[in-house]
């Protein structure tokens, strides 16, 4: 037999292709402003008609990558469980460290850029101080609903950069357009902006129960580096928060527990539990 190099290069281009497409479309989901002044109108959301604001909540720093909380669809976190375990002890340290391992809330919001209507909507992620200032914009009684498709109002943001801000971010603030326009110049293009938008809670990974345990373990016990080993200095430098210590779980002396077992008494169901596990 021999092989068909023919269809071995066809093969070859449609799978570049394929991961090529899926690469382009995650990239083209979201969108941030860059620095300078660009104009954007917020769109009706798809998915909630009352409100275009979705508010998500994201643990940072915590394992190799970002992890959505399960707490966005209404199920257990693990460390949101271990967090309330630490908060109701009266030890500052646990405190400090529930806080810093809490989940953070980002906004997102559906948004096409003017002058780059053809790219579709886009996914605009934000914090809670620019989060604040839209909803007092939403409360202005001089303003109005600014997403409404025919008499809303584009928003012109102003970005400035680290030099600015004196941080390591940008800023952006927001400015309403004095003058009402549509949405887009006719109906067609106002459905096809309100029905093809993507869903912020459906283009995230979702980490299993188990698999973000496991994250928060090796993040609470991180292991000693070997005697003459290599550091990766790139990934030390990456990691935003550490804990600065081992933690682990205070039992009687006379209960021979191993450490993973200890770990796991902090996912039992509180009827289970007596007491603090520290």
């Amino acid at each position: 037999l021999v092989m068909d190099l023919n269809e071995m290069k066809n093969r070859l281009s449609a799978m570049q292709s394929k991961s090529s497409g899926k690469s382009g479309e995650k990239k083209s989901v979201f969108w941030k402003p860059s620095v300078g002044k660009q104009i954007v109108r917020v769109v009706p959301s798809k998915y909630n008609k009352l409100n275009p604001f979705t508010e998500m909540y994201f643990h940072y720093g915590i394992g190799k990558n970002t992890m959505v909380s399960p707490i966005n669809w209404g199920e257990k976190d693990p460390i949101v469980e271990f967090a309330k375990q630490l908060r109701q002890t009266s030890d500052k340290e646990n405190w400090r460290l529930a806080k810093k391992v809490e989940p953070k809330m980002r906004i997102f919001v559906p948004v096409i850029v003017r002058g780059e209507e053809s790219e579709g909507v886009k996914l605009w992620q934000f914090g809670k101080e620019l989060y604040m200032d839209f909803l007092n914009l939403a409360d202005n009684e001089d303003v109005g609903d600014f997403t409404d498709v025919s008499i809303g109002r584009d928003i012109t943001l102003t970005t400035v950069g680290p030099e600015v801000t004196g941080t390591n971010y940008n800023k952006t603030t927001i400015m309403p357009k004095v003058k009402e326009t549509p949405l887009a110049a006719s109906k067609d293009e106002v459905n096809a902006l309100l029905e093809n938008q993507p869903n912020p809670m459906e283009v995230f990974k979702r980490y299993s129960f188990e698999d973000m345990k496991a994250a928060l373990q090796e993040w609470l016990t991180p292991e000693e580096p070997e005697e003459g080993s290599i550091i990766d200095d790139e990934k030390e430098e990456a990691a935003p928060i550490t804990t600065g210590k081992a933690y682990s779980i205070k039992t009687p002396a006379a209960a021979q527990v191993s450490k993973a077992d200890k770990f796991d008494a902090l996912f039992e169901d509180e009827e289970e539990t007596n007491g603090s596990p520290f």
